[in-house]
């Protein structure tokens, strides 16, 4: 860029004489002498090269617009402007500054998924951050085509949008950034698929119970043993009986699940009158949760019930389970 930057300013000395030798010292003399704090400055789609130098200039971030395009036009950057949001400071020279609005460096913003996360949270930290609507991203999550098109067999994203931190630039839109998360998502899961490939579940299948056991217990050394009990509920044809499938197909839940809740047939993510796994994933679970599906504990165990502390308690047959109700569930309830 240096190099690129002294070829331009000895042609526009050689060539163009006074005005020339003008140019070229206004290219190299930032606004401000003290060192200015950056700040954001958006090139939209459609500006061309005179837009954004009166935009700079307005901004007060250079001191003639004139001397932006001139010098923009003999260094080639009025091709290779890029729409985007950048940092920029009054204290940059006017070449410097070309050089960060034609790097594509666009500033980026950190997002945060924690695994669990389901799509609509995720589209409200979207919007939280300024990146799209949480409508327009639950458009594009619920987008048979576009999944289809991401190599989804499922009609819609959900559990597809990995959780990870990421840095993502404004104006990428809805369809970018889910397509972001999927391939993240696609990364981890070729990690993953030569031990997929030995189970009798199709990766939707393997999803789907893995966003379970990721909403079942925030335990890491409880997934293995989560997992367990479902693919032996599984094996043996009982219902799944889990709450956070049920609380998924809820439409605007309160944050209690009641008795017509469990018997409500018209909730296709009813584990608790459906047989066998629901229609596909309730969240989007993280690596160790998908390893737990792929690889779960050697275990007969049939039931869990929480301890109330962050943890399960883990029975085998019914009658236990009754019992771990009473010692953990009722005396809970006893004591409030």
């Amino acid at each position: 860029m240096i190099l690129r930057t002294l070829l331009v300013l000895g042609c526009l000395l050689a060539l163009s004489g006074a005005y020339g030798a003008y140019i070229a010292i206004e290219a190299l003399r930032p606004v401000s002498q003290d060192e200015a704090e950056a700040e954001l400055f958006r090139i939209e789609q459609g500006q061309g090269l005179n837009q954004v130098a009166r935009k700079l200039e307005q901004a007060g971030l250079v001191r003639d617009a004139r001397v932006v395009s001139l010098f923009a036009r003999y260094r080639g950057d009025d091709r290779r402007l890029q729409v985007g949001e950048y940092e920029v400071a009054a204290s940059w020279s006017t070449a410097t500054i070309l050089d960060r609005l034609t790097s594509g460096r666009v500033k980026t913003y950190e997002l945060v998924i924690p695994e669990g996360t389901r799509a609509t949270e995720i589209g409200e930290k979207l919007e939280a951050a300024g990146l799209v609507t949480a409508e327009e991203f639950a458009l594009v999550v619920a987008d048979a085509e576009f999944a289809k098109s991401l190599g989804i067999e499922q009609a819609g994203l959900e559990g597809y949008l990995y959780p990870e931190t990421y840095r993502i630039p404004r104006r990428l839109g809805a369809k970018a950034i889910a397509k972001i998360f999927v391939e993240q998502f696609d990364r981890v899961w070729k990690q993953l698929e030569p031990a997929a490939k030995q189970q009798s579940l199709s990766r939707h299948e393997i999803v789907t119970l893995a966003s379970i056991v990721e909403k079942e217990t925030a335990a890491p050394d409880e997934r293995p043993l989560i997992a367990a009990v479902f693919h032996n509920r599984l094996e043996k044809r009982m219902r799944l009986e889990t709450d956070p499938t049920v609380i998924y197909g809820i439409k605007n839940y309160d944050g209690n699940i009641r008795r017509r809740d469990l018997r409500d047939d018209s909730n296709p993510y009813n584990t608790y009158r459906i047989f066998g796994l629901p229609p596909g994933p309730i969240a989007s679970p993280g690596i160790d949760a998908l390893r737990a599906v792929l690889e779960p504990a050697e275990s007969d165990f049939l039931y869990f019930v929480s301890r109330n502390d962050g943890t399960h308690k883990f029975s085998k047959t019914y009658r236990e389970h009754n019992e771990a109700v009473r010692e953990f569930q009722l005396r809970r309830r006893s004591r409030k």
